[in-house]
């Protein structure tokens, strides 16, 4: 199993940015084949200082395996994603795989 964490920081004005970036990852990222389960939102306000809630959207999803989430980096749709949806909103992003 791997599990395919990005966390993205939208560019001004933030919050037009972020619903149009959510909008997105709903559309074009959970249809594509292979992607066992698909969550994204918005960080959790918390007064902890070890939460890190400065993020504008987090995605998360999960493959069977390693050629699936190969599969799913080429495919149109998340091409797609980025070209429309992070490259004119986002200014920063990290990821985060594992099995």
């Amino acid at each position: 199993m791997i599990t395919h964490v990005v966390i993205f920081w939208t560019d001004k004005p933030h919050a037009e940015n972020c619903d149009r970036l959510l909008a997105g990852a709903r559309e074009y990222l959970g249809p594509i084949p292979g992607v066992l389960e698909f969550r994204c939102g918005k960080p959790v306000a918390s007064p902890r200082g070890v939460v890190d809630d400065s993020f504008s959207v987090a995605i998360s999803m999960t493959f069977v395996d390693q050629a699936a989430a190969d599969v799913y980096q080429a495919h149109p749709l998340h091409l797609k994603f980025i070209e429309q949806c992070v490259k004119p909103y986002v200014k920063r992003f990290v990821v985060y795989d594992w099995a």
